[in-house]
């Protein structure tokens, strides 16, 4: 069982470049960031002659999560639970073959100090509680996405060039490395120890061409499916292409 995750930076602009990846990669899960939409407007019968079934987080203009699979899924939760008044569509969870899947944007932070990065970190704090209720249930789980969080100095080109921002900040690494003390597998990592393996390049200062880019998308397996755990990976050459996202698809194989 192949399961991806793909911030598409806007469907209605990426979408060519969406169903391309999928009739090549044919992942049988793809969870989607970003996509910029709201829920009546994506692109289901579209994505259904592709082959995969839609379940649609959207919100209008920014944000909003996806999760395509190829068997029918089962919804088990549609936002992040702990705060009622959050109104941004960034987390949405199914049940598909046996394994439950969530798509996930984490909030940027950015600028910080501000309320911004203190609502990153309290969200983060509320993922946190719900994944352990995760890890109660003793099934494979699998938590996919666009984190926002660069969890090591080796998963970005320059550890300098973004000390001061949000994503690199001591608080939220700290946050990161408490869910994978809770149990929970950084999934790409396993594979690749030393880091060096990036998942987004910025539009700017020639990122793409330079090789300039860092690690923020990321899949975690909580135990049972890390124990099932056959290969992870990256589809860098995605992100060379005619009006590409500016993240490309993450993904791991478990076994059956």
């Amino acid at each position: 069982m192949r399961i991806a995750t793909f911030n598409i930076n806007g469907t209605n602009a990426r979408l060519p470049r969406l169903l391309e990846w999928l009739a090549e990669a044919r992942p049988d899960v793809a969870c989607l960031q970003e996509i910029k939409t709201i829920s009546e407007n994506f692109p289901v019968e579209t994505l259904r002659e592709a082959g995969y079934h839609c379940l649609v987080h959207g919100q209008k203009g920014f944000n909003g999560v996806a999760i395509l699979s190829r068997e029918p899924a089962t919804e088990t939760q549609r936002g992040l639970p702990g705060d009622d008044a959050d109104e941004q569509s960034r987390y949405l969870e199914a049940e598909i073959a046996g394994v439950r899947v969530a798509t996930i944007y984490l909030p940027n932070g950015n600028p910080q100090p501000g309320p911004k990065f203190d609502y990153k970190l309290a969200w983060m704090a509320r993922l946190r509680a719900h994944a352990a209720g995760l890890l109660g249930r003793g099934q494979a789980v699998v938590l996919a996405g666009d984190y926002n969080v660069i969890p090591n100095d080796d998963d970005i080109w320059s550890p300098t060039a973004m000390a001061d921002d949000a994503l690199m900040q001591p608080e939220s690494r700290a946050a990161y490395r408490a869910l994978l003390w809770d149990g929970w597998t950084d999934a790409l990592r396993a594979f690749h120890p030393v880091g060096g393996v990036w998942t987004f390049w910025d539009y700017q200062a020639g990122a793409w061409p330079k090789d300039h880019g860092f690690r923020i998308d990321h899949l975690l397996l909580s135990p049972l499916a890390a124990d099932r755990l056959v290969e992870a990976g990256v589809d860098k050459a995605v992100r060379g292409q005619e009006k590409a996202s500016d993240h490309v698809p993450v993904w791991v194989t478990l076994r059956d």
